[in-house]
């Protein structure tokens, strides 16, 4: 599951402003991460470069680099370094922990990023909501002992909370506490939330949940549910590089869409066409092309999950040829 952390230390990566460039300068010189500090320390980024920032490990890191090769995002990215210039864009990709990137991305030092909905939530920064990518769904819950038979979340006010997430936690628990006169503990901790009741360090956790596999085995259920996540692509509202937000996101929109869909493609006679295309109404409309044979060759776009039993329907009502086409890309 996509788990974001709120940290306290400072970011990983600074980045100072010049007047003809832009360098990134690693805050820590590590035995192992010496000669990529010097590497990046000498990497000047053009100024009239887009800063992206992308989650530097992790499956959140897998998807969003798969995301942006279907994109048509090209880069090379050096071991152990945190910056690659892409080959076709005036953009600079900036490798960050997903947990700094709204701050970077609200305070304007890069100008896009990708990060989870909870961790844009969680800082409270001002910045916009590009789009929804669809990946790194989970929800962030109010969860108690299974042992205990709690049900209603206010039965946890004024308890010993523990979790990654204060703010938004202190935001939920607030007006619990203001109905019911007493004040809920917030404590923060990094990692393995879920076992905090087991040691006895709190009454109840707030943590993401995607299966539910850890929190199962740690005896825990959810009692109630605070916000619903997933990644999303964010910028800043002064960003100078609108023209270059504007296009990824059509790019992006187009890949999303080739994974989403397939094209289903065939013929069928005059008499059954209005039928078939009830079927295959395609995302606007199904294309058509009249045949030699006075029948029609139609096609369109189907979900991925649907087309087995759109395929059946199809041959039913008396279409035949019918073929499935993947996609590699699209624009809408």
């Amino acid at each position: 599951r996509t788990r974001h952390r709120h940290h306290t230390s400072p970011p990983s990566v600074e980045i100072h402003q010049h007047h003809h460039c832009r360098r990134l300068n690693s805050a820590t010189t590590t035995p192992t991460n010496q000669r990529a500090t010097a590497h990046t320390t000498m990497s000047s980024i053009p100024s009239d470069h887009c800063l992206f920032a992308v989650p530097k490990k992790g499956r959140l890191y897998e998807k969003v680099t798969d995301m942006l090769r279907g994109a048509g995002v090209e880069y090379h990215r050096e071991p152990r370094l945190d910056i690659a210039i892409c080959k076709d864009l005036p953009m600079t990709m900036v490798f960050l922990p997903a947990s700094d990137i709204p701050k970077y991305v609200g305070e304007g030092n890069v100008d896009i990023g990708v990060t989870g909905i909870d961790i844009v939530e969680e800082n409270g920064l001002e910045v916009e909501r590009v789009m929804d990518l669809g990946f790194g769904k989970c929800r962030l819950c109010v969860q108690a002992p299974v042992a205990k038979g709690i049900t209603d979340v206010k039965e946890l006010a004024g308890s010993r909370i523990v979790t990654s997430f204060p703010e938004l936690t202190k935001k939920f628990f607030d007006p619990l506490d203001k109905e019911r006169g007493v004040k809920t503990s917030v404590k923060f901790v990094s990692g393995s939330v879920e076992a905090a009741c087991g040691l006895g360090l709190a009454d109840a956790v707030v943590d993401l949940v995607e299966t539910g596999t850890t929190m199962k085995a740690a005896g825990l259920g959810v009692v109630e549910t605070i916000l619903n996540t997933e990644a999303i692509l964010i910028t800043n509202p002064n960003s100078s590089h609108r023209s270059i937000v504007n296009l990824l996101k059509h790019r992006i929109e187009g890949y999303i869409t080739s994974k989403k869909f397939v094209m289903v493609s065939y013929n069928c006679s005059s008499d059954i066409l209005e039928l078939v295309c009830k079927i295959t109404p395609g995302k606007r409309s199904p294309t058509i092309t009249s045949l030699t044979d006075g029948g029609h060759a139609v096609s369109g776009l189907v979900k991925k999950g649907e087309v087995v039993k759109v395929m059946d329907e199809l041959h039913a009502a008396g279409a035949r040829d019918i073929l499935v086409f993947e996609m590699a890309n699209s624009r809408m």
